[in-house]
């Protein structure tokens, strides 16, 4: 398996916590920006995914599937000397996260799992790829602007339409690789990191599972969050109020609810 140069970030100093963000983000979306982690006494080790940020692309472009996302996380790991961590994941980094957790439980103090969407009865839904296909064919052949033309208006709420822009456009602006991102969007969903929501059953770390309504992000269907936060034991799952803007969308909030679960994962040994 290729081996990219990936760009990490690591500051900070105490548990482990390391940030693994979604498809077509950089690791400054898991928190948004927020430092307040670092500042309330974390290591916290970032790092763009290959082919994302300022990462190298993988050596071919069907190489983005969760089996070499995983095996990205766990050599971060050991190049940063990390031996256990609290992994705190969105979407394709949640779905990361809970692969690593099933593979090498050894090497995971803790989950916070946000706004996953992996569900194995819709997996492959030709729909769904479609969607993922065209996104990949309009950053491809022009850009940002095309990316969000292929995106279209938001499919909930439209009182989120403006913020949803405004961040597509500075995700899809932040990377040095576009073409990587474009072949990920077309390989990332074709992958499945568990073969079934069930397996999760096997996870006994704290977990805390954040999901969203599906007003504002019907990409991360709520119901998913709650069937992963039924699954996996004694997973806590926190939601926003409907009408509220989502949880993952505040960095502060968000932060506090990582050095939370991290505080319980530092008391569980």
């Amino acid at each position: 398996m290729d081996t990219p140069v990936l760009h990490v970030v690591d500051a900070g100093s105490g548990l482990p916590l390391v940030l693994l963000h979604g498809l077509t983000a950089t690791h400054r979306y898991v928190v948004m920006g927020s430092r307040a982690l670092e500042r309330a006494d974390h290591r916290v080790i970032a790092f763009d995914a290959r082919g994302h940020g300022a990462s190298a692309p993988a050596a071919l472009p069907e190489d983005y599937g969760y089996d070499a996302l995983t095996a990205d996380l766990l050599r971060v790991l050991d190049d940063c000397g990390v031996d256990r961590a609290v992994l705190v994941g969105a979407s394709m980094g949640a779905h990361t996260a809970l692969r690593a957790a099933l593979e090498r439980p050894e090497r995971v103090a803790g989950l916070v799992v946000i706004t996953p969407a992996f569900d194995e009865r819709s997996h492959l839904d030709p729909a769904v790829l479609a969607r993922w296909d065209a996104l990949s064919a309009g950053l491809r052949a022009g850009g940002v602007d095309e990316f969000v033309h292929a995106y279209g208006p938001p499919a909930g709420d439209t009182r989120w339409a403006e913020t949803i822009e405004r961040v597509l456009r500075q995700r899809l602006s932040a990377h040095e690789h576009p073409d990587a991102v474009a072949d990920a969007l077309m390989h990332v969903p074709r992958s499945a990191p568990f073969a079934a929501i069930a397996e999760l059953e096997q996870i006994a770390v704290p977990t805390l599972v954040v999901g969203d309504q599906d007003d504002p992000d019907p990409g991360h269907p709520l119901a998913v969050a709650q069937a992963y936060a039924a699954a996996i034991p004694g997973a806590q799952l926190v939601v926003e109020e409907p009408g509220a803007s989502p949880i993952p969308w505040q960095g502060g909030q968000l932060s506090a609810l990582i050095a939370e679960l991290a505080a319980r994962a530092a008391w569980n040994g």
